[in-house]
């Protein structure tokens, strides 16, 4: 099992209860595939350097899991098809 930093940014339009239903669902996610969580740091609301998908600020999302390398290609696969979910980076540390 390796260490991962998936950093997400959530929509800027989402509403506040919804940013923390989603910031749960991939704890969660990560937890059902076998994943440790080792911390969930909500960093907030933040401005774009440049404009993304007609969207000037975002939620920004830091966490740090310990997994496989599958229950992380799943983690990234569900955060793509996700609606509320701007941008995601997985790191391998």
């Amino acid at each position: 099992m390796d260490k991962y930093e998936i950093l997400y940014i959530i929509r800027g339009a989402v509403e506040d209860d919804q940013k923390l239903k989603t910031v749960d669902k991939f704890a969660a996610l990560a937890e059902s595939l076998g994943a440790t969580v080792e911390s969930v740091d909500k960093w907030g609301m933040r401005k774009f350097a440049y404009e993304i998908d007609k969207q000037f600020e975002g939620y920004y999302v830091l966490m740090n899991i310990v997994c496989t390398s599958e229950a992380q290609e799943e983690i990234n696969r569900q955060m793509r098809n996700d609606e509320c979910i701007l941008r995601q980076m997985i790191i391998k540390k």
